[in-house]
């Protein structure tokens, strides 16, 4: 029996809303410090998004490592398996993996693969052998071996179709751990987005339309367990009993307010059956959106603003509420939005956003399907909706058709990818809680 704690998609240098998460991420480290502790796993993975960019600051680079060493003292013998994902920079983050390895510390940026003497980068050979590590048990008797796998952009698919090529990997992955690891159960990690996979509207994942899905009719000799990161939503995937989104640590935007955060425990046996426990934690500053659904007029907003608990000193306390506020108004006056924000100075919350929704303003798409009443609604449309809606339109015929598609995914992908790579560049400077205002 070999019992193996997954997680991922922790974000370290995350800033919400202008304000800076490190409090909010030490607290989860101790938290998942003391469940260490608690539960003596042999084996700790965390699958992707270690930073929330890739060119992390110092801070959240000490606090990375700084949790490393302390788990790998607290726990011994415990073995931590890294790999990265679309937010990391994989090279930076296997950079010091000779080192990390001293520690029990095993880190997976990227795919490697081997060139042939052919021109044709698609028949270039991935180095799988390196993607497996095997884990032993308590008494370091070899227990199971985790095939792991790192975020994989386009390129390192060698292939037209991202899907194919990632289910590709995966499946000659999996084939190459159970011939070298004969008898012993095998599991897998991920980053990437699963068909089907449940995003809530407006979440802060970086979906760009439906290209990089991965599709999974069936898999016959799938691993005894797959954990996966990237979607921030824990749930089922591919809708079977043996892969899971272990979800995000944090909510990283409102419209993940709802969902619930935390780690899971797997216990595998000899026979590679898996049994999984989740283990919640609650966040430091849970996230309110006032109202719950819809937007409200001033009045409305205030009378929901007075049922928050008041504060006992002159600033929020450590475990405050980060508020969004939904206004309702055609015309938004400057006293109004002072008076919001000097009623919540009187309770235990923070302000982080107010979206102002326009009710008798409506926008609509080029062929009237869609009514946008805010900029938010307007900037979070899948752009991929709006280049198809535009092709229809403009040829006065059907879909853009399957070439077509790809290579606008393609242009689609390269902005997302240049968009972020500039904001990793310049990132907001942080502020504390108690110094923050819209």
């Amino acid at each position: 029996m070999i019992k193996i704690l997954c997680t991922g998609d922790w974000h370290i240098g995350n800033v919400f809303h202008g304000i800076d998460r490190t409090a909010e991420h030490r607290h989860f480290f101790e938290w998942l410090e003391g469940m260490l502790i608690e539960r003596q796993p042999d084996a700790l993975l965390v699958a992707g998004d270690v930073f929330d960019n890739s060119n992390p600051s110092a801070e959240a680079q000490s606090l990375y490592y700084g949790f490393l060493d302390r788990a790998t003292h607290a726990v011994q013998g415990l073995q931590v398996v890294v790999t990265s994902g679309n937010h990391d920079s994989g090279n930076r983050l296997e950079a010091p993996r000779h080192l990390l390895l001293r520690h029990g510390v095993e880190v997976r940026g990227s795919l490697r693969r081997l060139r042939s003497n052919s021109t044709d980068s698609s028949e270039a050979t991935a180095e799988y052998n390196d993607l497996l590590v095997p884990l032993h048990d308590k008494e370091g008797r070899p227990a199971a071996v985790v095939a792991t796998l790192p975020y994989l952009r386009l390129e390192q698919t060698a292939g037209g179709n991202y899907s194919d090529g990632v289910r590709k990997v995966m499946k000659e992955l999996c084939t190459i751990g159970r011939e070298r690891y004969k008898g012993l159960p095998l599991v897998m990690m991920a980053h990437l987005y699963a068909s089907g996979a449940e995003i809530a509207e407006g979440s802060s994942e970086r979906i760009v339309g439906g290209q990089e899905q991965v599709a999974l009719d069936s898999w016959e000799g799938h691993p005894d367990y797959f954990t996966c990161g990237h979607i921030h939503k824990r749930q089922p995937i591919w809708g079977t009993d043996w892969a899971r989104y272990t979800g995000s640590i944090l909510p990283m935007s409102f419209a993940e307010r709802g969902y619930r955060h935390g780690v899971d425990l797997v216990s595998i046996g000899q026979d590679g059956k898996p049994e999984v426990e989740f283990i919640e934690y609650h966040v430091q500053h849970p996230l309110v959106s006032l109202p719950s659904d819809g937007a409200a007029d001033e009045s409305t907003l205030l009378q929901l603003i007075a049922a928050l608990p008041s504060r006992s000193e002159a600033k929020p306390s450590e475990h405050c509420v980060y508020l969004e506020l939904k206004l309702k108004s055609d015309n938004v006056q400057a006293e109004v939005v002072q008076k919001l924000h000097d009623t919540v100075e009187r309770k235990d919350a923070i302000i982080c956003r107010m979206e102002k929704v326009m009710p008798d303003i409506e926008i609509r798409s080029m062929n009237g399907e869609e009514v946008f009443n805010t900029v938010d609604a307007i900037m979070k449309r899948d752009p991929m909706d709006a280049l198809e809606e535009c092709f229809e339109i403009k040829n006065g015929k059907g879909s853009l058709g399957e070439r077509r598609r790809q290579l606008l995914e393609q242009v689609v992908r390269a902005c997302a990818s240049e968009t972020a790579q500039q904001d990793d560049a310049d990132p907001p400077p942080p502020s504390s809680p108690e110094d923050h205002t819209i």
